[in-house]
Protein backbone atom coordinates (compact mmCIF):
# COMPACT_ATOMS: atom_id res chain seq x y z
CA UNK A 1 0.00 0.00 0.00
CA UNK A 2 0.88 3.27 -0.84
CA UNK A 3 1.65 6.38 1.61
CA UNK A 4 -1.35 8.04 -0.61
CA UNK A 5 -3.01 5.07 -0.73
CA UNK A 6 -2.94 4.64 3.11
CA UNK A 7 -4.05 8.86 3.63
CA UNK A 8 -6.97 8.25 1.36
CA UNK A 9 -8.50 5.35 3.24
CA UNK A 10 -7.39 6.94 6.31
CA UNK A 11 -9.20 10.49 5.03
CA UNK A 12 -11.34 9.60 2.01
CA UNK A 13 -12.86 13.03 1.99
CA UNK A 14 -9.29 14.31 1.06
CA UNK A 15 -8.71 15.33 -2.94
CA UNK A 16 -5.99 13.26 -4.52
CA UNK A 17 -3.51 16.58 -5.37
CA UNK A 18 -3.69 16.76 -1.35
CA UNK A 19 -1.05 14.83 -0.97
CA UNK A 20 1.66 16.90 -2.67
CA UNK A 21 1.24 18.85 0.60
CA UNK A 22 0.91 16.28 3.13
CA UNK A 23 4.13 16.36 4.12
CA UNK A 24 4.91 20.04 4.72
CA UNK A 25 5.17 21.37 8.20
CA UNK A 26 3.06 23.46 10.33
CA UNK A 27 2.89 24.95 13.90
CA UNK A 28 1.00 23.66 16.02
CA UNK A 29 0.01 25.67 19.35
CA UNK A 30 -2.47 25.67 21.83
CA UNK A 31 -3.95 29.28 23.62
CA UNK A 32 -5.37 29.12 26.61
CA UNK A 33 -6.05 32.76 26.64
CA UNK A 34 -5.12 36.78 26.35
CA UNK A 35 -4.91 39.68 27.99
CA UNK A 36 -3.63 43.17 27.36
CA UNK A 37 -1.91 44.70 29.13
CA UNK A 38 0.20 48.15 29.51
CA UNK A 39 4.19 48.54 28.77
CA UNK A 40 4.06 49.59 32.83
CA UNK A 41 2.57 46.60 34.01
CA UNK A 42 3.93 44.17 31.50
CA UNK A 43 7.68 45.57 33.03
CA UNK A 44 6.42 44.44 36.39
CA UNK A 45 6.31 40.86 35.29
CA UNK A 46 8.27 38.75 37.60
CA UNK A 47 8.89 35.29 39.64
CA UNK A 48 5.47 34.47 41.25
CA UNK A 49 3.48 36.99 38.75
CA UNK A 50 0.05 36.02 38.14
CA UNK A 51 -1.38 36.86 34.94
CA UNK A 52 -4.74 36.63 34.28
CA UNK A 53 -6.33 35.90 30.59
CA UNK A 54 -9.88 35.88 29.04
CA UNK A 55 -10.75 32.72 30.20
CA UNK A 56 -12.04 30.85 33.20
CA UNK A 57 -10.17 27.63 34.34
CA UNK A 58 -11.69 24.58 32.36
CA UNK A 59 -13.02 26.01 29.63
CA UNK A 60 -11.87 24.53 26.37
CA UNK A 61 -8.69 25.96 24.86
CA UNK A 62 -8.33 26.74 20.82
CA UNK A 63 -5.67 24.19 18.87
CA UNK A 64 -4.30 26.91 16.18
CA UNK A 65 -2.41 25.56 13.02
CA UNK A 66 -0.11 28.72 11.39
CA UNK A 67 -2.15 31.26 13.68
CA UNK A 68 -5.95 29.47 12.73
CA UNK A 69 -8.36 28.21 15.19
CA UNK A 70 -8.53 24.68 13.76
CA UNK A 71 -10.27 22.88 17.03
CA UNK A 72 -10.77 23.49 20.53
CA UNK A 73 -10.17 20.96 23.26
CA UNK A 74 -9.34 20.36 27.25
CA UNK A 75 -6.02 20.40 28.32
CA UNK A 76 -4.68 16.67 29.36
CA UNK A 77 -1.77 15.40 31.56
CA UNK A 78 0.64 12.90 29.94
CA UNK A 79 3.29 11.86 32.55
CA UNK A 80 4.53 14.85 32.56
CA UNK A 81 3.74 16.59 29.69
CA UNK A 82 0.57 18.52 28.98
CA UNK A 83 -1.79 17.50 25.43
CA UNK A 84 -5.16 18.24 23.98
CA UNK A 85 -8.09 16.37 23.98
CA UNK A 86 -9.87 17.70 20.82
CA UNK A 87 -13.28 17.65 21.62
CA UNK A 88 -14.58 20.23 18.17
CA UNK A 89 -13.00 20.50 15.04
CA UNK A 90 -14.03 24.03 13.26
CA UNK A 91 -15.68 22.71 9.99
CA UNK A 92 -13.83 23.02 6.94
CA UNK A 93 -16.33 25.71 5.48
CA UNK A 94 -15.68 27.85 8.48
CA UNK A 95 -11.85 27.74 8.70
CA UNK A 96 -12.48 29.34 5.06
CA UNK A 97 -14.70 31.83 6.57
CA UNK A 98 -12.13 32.70 9.36
CA UNK A 99 -9.37 33.11 6.71
CA UNK A 100 -10.93 35.98 4.67
CA UNK A 101 -11.29 38.14 7.71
Amino acid sequence: MTDNAAESSFRPDLPDDLSLVLDVPVELAVEIGRTTMTIRETLAIGPGSIVSLNKMAGEPVDLLVNGKRVARGEVVAIDEEFGLRVTEVVSAERRLELGKA
